[in-house]
């Protein structure tokens, strides 16, 4: 006969019962109102400190990491550069599937790098936005193509030069994508696609097209009105306004909301005759969900000229505001302010500068339109100016968080400046990287002029107040242009930077509470899910993507922080360890000269020529702290080789492109001589003239 359970029995027989606590999924690309931030507390800041790597997953690429991961069902939903799609079992990392687009010829295009910002998940199916245009969808359970559709209409000329390195958005019943390319000529659009079918519902374009050309599409009842803020020529550059990044969707009131992009080219003067505002360039626009029309627009630079997109991230919150509870929509965009409108309604509601500026002195406080110094419009006054922010931007990509706990945005800031002057618009080539700036590759400043240059830019996390419209607390970082940020229930601020290091931040006051060593910089956006009782951390860990524009000398701030690309995940107590850094062997740096060339007009020629073609990737001076070849040390480049590679395509299928009608031999020959001086520059120990 069997006993009575004893009281400590009974206790003990219950609570090995008791379920832990239940799972907490990472669905969408930026959250719950996209505000990048969770509920989830297991880990917190009296505990944050015991923090370690649960697992790690190498990534089969040395180019940049910008994704966010999806966490559904137990598992990881990862893309690293090229478009590379892996499922990962969200406990221990091991590989579900792997799915390769095979775009690497295609990433000769572009800006800024094969790079991706992440999937999206939904239904059992996987939608992914390929550099190539394709918008194509996966089984989740399989990585198994199920659909595919090409974004970009193929008849286009310029039809090569459009990109898409966003993540895609799911919209009820259907997966949104934009794109980029607006440098390259590209016209500006977001479309929205059948979740089932691949099929095209409706598609936005973001600027007019040339007059007497209709669209058909979804944007034509209000382009008239557009095309009013246009002048001149605008259609042969594109226009530009690519939604590459921002999109989000409040199902409060059904509204869908678009972060623009700056013109094609960047320049006013070439691309509307220095006339218009040019509608709807750097503007969040306001859009019906389930058809794509207009609703509103707030433009946050009239007649942009410096690349101040507002497409970065925007965050919905419900805050109160001079004793009024309001639906919001916040963005701190590159220009430098940080916005609060009514998102039901786009009114301005407030704007103030969370970095220096001098591109304007103030925002009008009933129009929401700022006041933009005169002297900012280099091709009015001919005149090259010192401005802040860069085309970098106060604020770029990587991705800002907001604390409902806190009342707290969370920004990784910058402070960093540059020169704008007008280029020839004879010789700025539609097709090509076309901005109607005089883009110089940094090597005309003497030693000191460099020195000056870069060591006043700075990188900062910012805690800001939107409702005051003040900071309430700042650290500073290494170098500019650092990780995206997450914010938690334990109030906890995760983000990465470009030193290398992934860190916790006390979200009220910004003391560093955890820092891990990650052996290569992190710009990607965290993560947070619990599974299993266990809460985790996960985050994509590779130094580039867009840095090399931004980078160059000023990269070497951060040191050589270029390492094995994974995804790391944390969690407590975690015991995992990377295997030691090994830095790369080979014959030391050594100049491809090795007398000092002439210093001559040939090579202020060749400085621009690599500034408009080469810096992009290769680095400002030709220093290439990121993936890329530093041409300095190339033997290539006083080969025979280089013309075959530069303008045949030599290299075309490993991602770099052919300048063939874009550069003559003469151009060629001007870049060698640029690339030779600055070579000998630094490498042969000569002094700088």
């Amino acid at each position: 006969m069997r006993k009575p359970l004893t009281l400590l029995a009974l206790v003990l027989a219950l609570g090995g019962c008791q379920k832990s606590a239940p799972d907490v999924e990472w669905q969408s690309h930026s959250g719950p109102d996209a505000q990048r931030y969770s509920t989830l507390a297991d880990i917190d800041r009296g505990n944050v400190g015991r923090l370690g790597l649960a697992f790690a997953h190498d990534l089969e690429t040395d180019r940049g990491q910008e994704a966010t991961p999806i966490m559904v069902g137990g598992v990881l939903y990862v893309v690293s550069a090229y478009d590379v799609v892996e499922a990962l079992d969200a406990r221990d990392g091991h590989r579900l599937w792997r799915y390769d687009p095979d775009v690497r010829a295609a990433t000769a295009r572009g800006c800024c790098g094969p790079v991706s910002r992440g999937v999206a998940v939904a239904d059992g199916k996987v939608y992914l936005g390929a550099i190539d245009g394709r918008l194509i969808a996966l089984d989740a359970r399989s990585g198994q193509v199920l659909w595919q559709t090409q974004t970009v209409d193929q008849a286009d000329p310029l039809a090569v030069n459009y990109t898409i390195t966003g993540a895609p958005r799911v919209v009820k019943d259907m997966v949104l994508i934009g794109n980029g390319g607006a440098e390259f000529g590209a016209r500006g659009y977001v479309s929205a696609y059948d979740r089932s079918s691949g099929r095209l519902r409706w598609r936005f374009y973001t600027v007019p097209p040339k007059p007497g050309r209709v669209d058909h599409a979804a944007s034509d009842p209000v382009m008239a009105r557009a095309a009013q803020t246009w002048a001149g020529q605008w259609w042969r550059y594109g226009g530009g306004g690519t939604v590459w990044d921002a999109i989000e969707y409040d199902p409060k009131s059904d509204l869908i909301y678009i972060g623009t992009g700056n013109g094609s080219p960047w320049n006013h003067g070439m691309r509307s005759a220095g006339q218009g505002d040019n509608l709807f360039l750097s503007s969040i626009v306001a859009l019906r969900a389930d058809t794509g029309r207009y609703v509103w627009h707030y433009q946050e630079v009239p007649g942009d000229s410096w690349d101040y997109t507002a497409t970065q991230n925007m965050v919905m919150a419900r805050l109160t505001i001079n004793g009024t509870p309001r639906d919001v929509l916040m963005q701190a965009p590159k220009n430098g302010y940080f916005y609060v409108l009514d998102r039901r309604t786009g009114q301005f509601l407030s704007g103030k500068p969370f970095m220096p500026m001098n591109w304007s002195r103030g925002i009008d406080p009933h129009s929401g339109r700022p006041d933009i110094d005169p002297q900012a419009r280099y091709y009015q006054t001919g005149q090259a100016r010192f401005q802040f922010p860069s085309s970098g931007g106060a604020h770029n990509w990587p991705p800002m968080a907001f604390s409902p706990q806190t009342g707290l945005v969370y920004i990784p800031a910058q402070d960093v400046g540059m020169v704008y002057a007008p280029a020839n618009a004879e010789k700025q080539v539609v097709g090509a990287y076309t901005s109607g700036v005089a883009m110089a590759g940094g090597g005309h400043m003497d030693a000191a002029a460099t020195r000056a240059l870069y060591s006043g830019m700075k990188g900062y996390l910012i805690a800001w107040d939107p409702v005051a419209q003040r900071e309430r607390w700042r650290v500073k970082q290494v170098a500019p242009f650092n990780g995206g940020v997450l914010a938690t229930g334990g109030h906890l601020v995760f983000a990465g930077n470009t030193a290398g290091q992934l860190q916790a931040f006390d979200d009220t006051t910004g003391r560093v509470l955890w820092s891990f060593p990650a052996q290569t910089g992190v710009l990607a956006p965290p993560i947070t899910y619990r599974l299993q009782g266990t809460q985790y951390v996960a985050v994509m860990a590779g130094w580039g993507g867009g840095w090399p524009l931004t980078g160059g000398v000023m990269a070497l701030q951060a040191g050589k922080t270029i390492g094995p690309n994974r995804l790391l995940v944390f969690a407590l107590d975690g015991k995992a360890k990377l295997p030691p850094l090994v830095a790369p062997s080979g014959p030391p740096p050594r100049a491809i000269i090795d007398v000092a060339p002439a210093i001559n007009a040939q090579y202020a020629r060749g400085d621009g020529l690599y500034g408009r073609f080469c810096l992009r990737c290769h680095g400002a001076g030709a220093v290439s702290a990121g993936a890329y070849p530093d041409l300095r040390q190339s033997p290539l480049v006083m080969s025979d080789a280089f013309p075959q590679i530069v303008l045949n395509g030599a290299l075309a299928p490993r991602g770099m492109p052919s300048f063939a009608g874009q550069l003559t031999r003469a151009d060629l020959d001007a870049i060698r001589i640029y690339l030779a001086r600055r070579s000998y520059e630094d490498l042969a120990g000569a002094p700088q003239k």
